[in-house]
């Protein structure tokens, strides 16, 4: 069906597959995440990843324990990523925070934590300017009790990741932010690299994902002849060409899909190889557009972009 996964090494030695379900929507009908979950394990899937924010653990959670009780997986072999939400940024209500995600997902650990943004709010939305050095304190705390494998962040820009690496007794493994052929953040991208810590791309397909309208004023990307030639002669759609990329660039992809078809279409990339000069195609679409801008959060202390 499609060519092993293969996994990135952290900086702790834990691994991660390449290739991670992604679980966020804006709408849901009742189900549809524990289904994804269960098809996504079915077809291969050994990546899952939500947050507390998406308000869908129980039904991830579900999905899981549906795979592990038919014998199809163990625990030991998935990989769960969940996330810190702004609320919750004070050090000591960090830890209660991942225990009550656990106990939705009725898991006993989850190998990544991240704080999902680096900005801080009180429960009805007020800016509360607390520094993510000490929110850092308090995921450090769910490492030291077991409550989570590995620790990092997302939606950190290259001062806010270089300034808490440069704090952190335990390091971050990880920053997931947007990355995608249209949002390429090589800048990004080089000084993580440089810090040891992974870029993991969400939103990975950008302007080129069919759910997107196309860009006014610039150039026609998801029906360009150039990107439909290099999918058709792989064989692969224009969406797999750009998870390719990102794999190329030994970045780890979370694409979302609750469509069968295309959970399984987004794994199957691991088969075939873009030339330099395809890469370099793809790469030129570049047009530093941000499809999760966070424009609601911009007034707040930390806003990253």
């Amino acid at each position: 069906m499609f060519s092993k996964v293969k996994n990135v090494k952290f900086n702790n030695g834990h691994e991660m597959p390449m290739v991670g379900l992604g679980t966020y929507a804006r709408k849901a009908e009742p189900g549809q995440f524990r289904q994804a979950v269960e098809w996504a394990i079915e077809l291969g899937y050994r990546h899952i990843d939500t947050a507390s924010s998406y308000k869908n653990e129980v039904e991830v959670g579900e999905g899981i324990a549906n795979k592990i009780n038919e014998g199809l997986v163990k625990r030991e072999d998935l990989f769960v990523t969940n996330k810190l939400w702004n609320d919750n940024h004070a050090q000591d209500a960090v830890v209660e925070t991942l225990k009550e995600s656990l106990r939705k997902m009725k898991l006993d650990y989850i190998d990544l934590y991240l704080i999902h943004w680096p900005i801080s709010v009180n429960a009805n939305g007020v800016d509360t300017a607390i520094s993510y050095l000490e929110t850092w304190k308090g995921m450090e705390e769910t490492v030291k009790l077991g409550l989570a494998k590995s620790i990092g962040v997302s939606n950190f820009n290259e001062k806010q990741i270089q300034e808490l690496y440069d704090n952190a007794v335990i390091k971050p493994v990880v920053n997931q932010i947007e990355i995608n052929p249209t949002l390429t953040q090589h800048q990004l991208v080089n000084l993580c690299r440089k810090l040891s810590v992974i870029p993991v791309a969400y939103t990975p397909l950008g302007l080129i994902s069919e759910a997107r309208p196309e860009f006014v004023g610039k150039d026609a990307i998801k029906t360009d002849p150039k990107l439909g030639e290099i999918a058709k002669k792989y064989g692969k759609t224009r969406a797999q060409i750009a998870l390719r990329y990102l794999i190329q660039r030994e970045i780890p992809v979370i694409p979302k899909s609750f469509t069968k078809s295309r959970i399984e279409e987004n794994l199957n990339v691991f088969d075939f190889e873009l030339t330099d000069e395809e890469m370099a195609t793809v790469d030129g679409y570049n047009i530093n557009h941000r499809c999760v801008p966070g424009t609601s959060f911009v007034k707040y202390t930390y806003y990253p972009f």
